[in-house]
């Protein structure tokens, strides 16, 4: 059996080309930006759009597991669809700044709504023994518009408008749909109770949206206020996280919990440090934008090929494979630190990065089997949910902490060199903490009585759509 068999074939192709087109548009939106808030006059709201499409995407991953778990992952992915693409046309059409904000909170909605039904999908259409391959092929699907996603979005801007990176998706986006609705429209509707009701999640929702949002803006001001505005952002995702996480996810509480807290911490020591490479690049070594971005590349790439790798090696435990990823990732972040000697330059970079790329390849896919084997059906909307938002939660978080850091140092209270030492200590031990608590995402002992039967139906159904 395969993700490209006969049964799978089209619901693979669906879900990987909605995936490379999501991914396209939050790759390619940060070249385009600078051209449309200056034609639609909107420079002094350089921010907004990033923010609004930030906290509406933790809303639509509330609002996409409820569907999910309510109404099944057709219902889910339909919404999440119609909802981004209805973005993207209002963007591509937007007359001024404030419907362009406007039109990046739907897109952001229906963004975080494609995020979680595309787990609420996988565990209903494919075996547990093939979620290893398709949790690999997502991963890989990421890589090509982080390539070549701002080269593109920089030539329709130059040569054609910055509306195209918009509207040039939505037949696109179409034709993933198309492919994927025949497959989706057999999968069964959940039963059993939903998690906390739904509107109270929504509230929970934009709460948590507002303070990773802070976070952000945090890590993007380069100031001492800075601090104070890391100081309220916690405390507003400390409130809002209570009623969104699993219960024991701070303390990685066996089962569950310790398998969302585990994604969090991937990302949040990855992408803490992907933000800080560039720039560390720049300053210390004098290296150009372009030179600055190559262990962005690398990293990425080494995330490919280990996704590719893990997906081979499915009779190998998913908790041992999450571990070697943490490992890794922590070896590449160490290694990053080589960068702040002078007489040593920044070309450890270019090597540490593909390494800790691999450790994403690995752990990235493993916490997403790990969570489909351990959430039951009827609540599996509210669990991939909470997956996501601790994964944006972590990034926020860590790249708050990180742009605090690089304040410090414009403020003149430490050297930027030990401000990136700082960093990559903080970031390191967090990817240690993650090897240490890694086998407590096992499953217990136990899986779930309404996951059973997953393993054995979905090539049959899909077969027989």
């Amino acid at each position: 059996m395969s993700v490209l068999d006969r049964a799978h074939r089209l619901t693979t192709a669906g879900l990987l080309m909605l995936v490379t087109f999501v991914a396209f548009e939050s790759m390619a939106v940060a070249t385009a930006m600078p051209t449309a808030v200056t034609e639609l006059d909107g420079l002094a709201w350089y921010g907004w759009p990033f923010s609004a499409y930030l906290v509406a995407s933790v809303v639509g991953m509330v609002l996409g597991g409820d569907v999910g778990d309510r109404r099944g992952p057709r219902a889910a992915l339909l919404s999440g669809v119609a909802v981004f693409a209805a973005g993207l046309l209002a963007a591509g059409v937007a007359a001024d700044m404030a419907l362009f904000v406007a039109a990046r909170a739907v897109q952001g909605v229906g963004g975080g709504i494609i995020a979680v039904s595309l787990y609420v999908v996988a565990g209903q259409a494919y075996s547990a023994a093939l979620r290893p391959q398709l949790f690999g092929a997502i991963s890989a699907a990421w890589v090509l518009p982080a390539l070549v996603g701002p080269l593109v979005a920089g030539l329709l801007t130059t040569h054609a408008s910055w509306r195209w990176v918009f509207l040039g998706l939505l037949p696109l986006i179409a034709l993933g749909l198309g492919l994927v609705l025949p497959a989706v429209r057999a999968l069964a509707v959940p039963d059993g109770p939903p998690a906390l009701s739904a509107p109270a999640r929504r509230w929970w929702a934009l709460l948590t949206g507002v303070g990773i949002a802070t976070m952000q803006y945090a890590g993007q001001r380069l100031d001492l206020p800075a601090v104070g505005i890391v100081v309220f952002g916690l405390a507003v995702l400390g409130v809002g996280l209570r009623r969104l996480l699993p219960p024991g996810t701070v303390r990685a509480r066996r089962g569950l919990p310790a398998v969302v807290g585990a994604r969090g911490l991937l990302a949040g020591a990855f992408f803490g440090m992907d933000t800080l490479l560039p720039l560390t690049l720049t300053q210390l070594h004098g290296y150009s934008p372009a030179a600055a971005g190559v262990p962005l590349t690398a990293g990425a790439l080494g995330w490919a090929v280990a996704s590719q790798v893990q997906s081979r090696l499915p009779a190998l435990p998913r908790v041992v494979l999450l571990r070697a990823g943490f490992v890794l990732l922590a070896v590449g972040l160490a290694g990053t630190a080589a960068v702040t000697v002078p007489a040593v330059g920044g070309w450890p970079a270019y090597l540490s990065w593909a390494v800790a790329g691999l450790g994403m390849g690995l752990g990235m896919p493993s916490v997403g089997v790990l969570l489909l084997d351990q959430s039951p059906e009827h609540r599996r909307g509210a669990d991939s949910a909470a997956f996501q938002i601790a994964d944006v939660t972590g990034s926020a978080l860590c790249v708050g902490v990180v742009g605090v850091l690089v304040a410090a140092a414009t403020a003149g209270l430490l050297s930027l060199s030990a401000a990136v030492l700082v960093a990559v200590a903080v970031l390191t031990a967090l990817a240690v903490l993650g090897a240490v608590v890694a086998p407590r995402a096992g499953a217990a002992g136990r899986r779930s009585a309404a996951v059973a039967p997953v393993a054995s139906d979905p090539a049959a159904t899909l077969a027989a759509s």
